[in-house]
């Protein structure tokens, strides 16, 4: 029997995780919660879950090695880690930003750029298959410009602005309200109670499933930004500038427009794809329309694939170095990279 190898993808919402064959072929998939480590509460625990349901029917013996997709990976070493061995696996798997395997998930090529945007946001500049420059990724507190979680802040506050005079109307505020109140929630009286209601339901859900829960509400600024909510078009406009800003970064422009190809260096260089990532940037959401829109003019864009077939390619090309098989299987995991369902 061939050696296996693991691929994790671990988000702020979901962990998808693949075991594949030397050769590339998935062997098996796994799917839990979240596991960003500032986001989620035990993200070892959804980790664990994901690796084992892939494994299932397999023998761990021949896992020869893995890599791990995760935001903030100097931290996230230590939960995939204890995940790794609580599944019954021997050494340590390999621990890369999650937004590196979102560009090897989608192109074999070594050089281009990322734009993700999903539960959070950030944006990498990648040659030879390593992240050289980053833009945002910060948080959802600090940054994370044009995230879920962005546009959900932004969708609760524009409701509550509303009720109390301080913004225009908008259809988000019975949209939120039956979100996170339920059906029925916004009637006649949408004054201090409905605010009071409002703002006790959201800091608890928050407080029990974290922050990343914000992201929920971003389908409900896409549905009213679609049935041409002006309050709503604007904040996902915003989301989008925000993102093609981000975008421009890690594409070198403003390096373009300050010297030469030389003088910027071979990180700033604009070759190579941007793979667009993230379930904003690759489902039909109002934010996909207006960034690709936006950014189509400046680069070749490349749809994300499977995350995770991507870091079990990067752990397929770590286990046989510079042999043509890996590339092969590299190829072979981007054409199975389809839908999970």
């Amino acid at each position: 029997m061939g050696a296996l190898f693991v691929g994790v993808d671990g988000g702020g919402t979901s962990t998808r995780c693949v075991v594949v064959t030397e050769s590339g072929e998935i062997a098996g998939r796994g799917r839990a919660g979240g596991a960003n480590a500032i986001s989620v509460p035990d993200p070892a625990a959804n980790l664990r879950a994901a690796l084992l349901g892939a494994l299932e029917g397999l023998d761990p013996a021949r896992v020869a090695g893995g890599v791990f997709g995760l935001a903030g990976a100097a931290r996230a070493a230590e939960p995939a880690e204890r995940a790794w061995r609580e599944a019954g696996l021997a050494g340590r798997p390999a621990v890369v930003a999650d937004v590196l395997v979102a560009f090897t998930g989608a192109t074999d090529q070594p050089d281009g750029a990322v734009l993700v945007a999903g539960t959070g946001a950030i944006g990498a500049r990648i040659r030879d298959r390593r992240i050289v420059r980053r833009a945002d990724g910060l948080g959802w507190l600090l940054g994370d410009e044009g995230s879920g979680v962005w546009l959900g802040r932004r969708a609760a506050a524009a409701a509550l602005n509303a009720i109390d005079g301080r913004g225009a109307p908008t259809l988000l505020v019975v949209r939120v309200a039956e979100a996170v109140l339920g059906a029925g929630a916004a009637g006649e009286d949408d004054g201090p109670a409905l605010t009071q209601a409002l703002i006790a339901a959201v800091y608890a859900r928050v407080a029990e499933s974290g922050p990343a829960w914000l992201g929920t509400l971003a389908p409900v600024v896409d549905a009213a930004a679609r049935e041409g909510d002006e309050v709503a078009r604007g904040i996902v406009a915003e989301a989008a500038r925000r993102l093609c800003r981000t975008a421009g970064v890690v594409l070198g422009e403003g390096a373009r427009e300050r010297g030469t190809q030389a003088e910027r260096g071979p990180d700033q260089i604009g070759a190579g794809p941007l793979v667009l990532a993230g379930s904003l940037l690759t489902e039909p959401t109002e934010l996909a329309h207006l960034v690709r829109a936006e950014l189509g003019r400046r680069a070749v864009l490349v749809r994300a694939g499977d995350n995770a077939a991507g870091a079990a390619a990067l752990a397929v090309r770590a286990a046989l170095p510079g042999d043509p098989r890996a590339a092969e299987a590299h190829r072979v995991l981007i054409e199975q990279g389809g839908p999970w369902g």
